[in-house]
């Protein structure tokens, strides 16, 4: 599998070597985490009989965790909207 992968990468012009387990890490993390999957789900998807192996290698991107603090926020701020109404 990996010389499948280094086939491809060296198709797509990639500088960086890359493994099976770049792949499986890059799914993980940019394919999975960033679009709102659950790192619940992710660690059975990756075979996990543990969350913390999961927890140990997965790497929270930046870009995800101001996406889940605006969420929050937006949350926040109806949760206002909705007390000032029923008051």
């Amino acid at each position: 599998m990996n010389r499948s992968i280094k086939i491809i990468s060296e198709i797509c012009g990639f500088a960086k070597r890359l493994t099976f387990h770049v792949a499986r890490h890059t799914f993980a993390t940019t394919v999975t985490l960033c679009n709102g999957v659950s790192i619940e789900s992710i660690s059975k998807m990756l075979g996990h009989t543990k969350i913390t192996t999961m927890m140990i290698y997965a790497k929270v991107v930046k870009i995800k965790i101001s996406e889940d603090m605006a969420a929050l926020r937006e949350k926040l701020e109806r949760g206002k909207k909705g007390l000032s109404m029923a008051v």
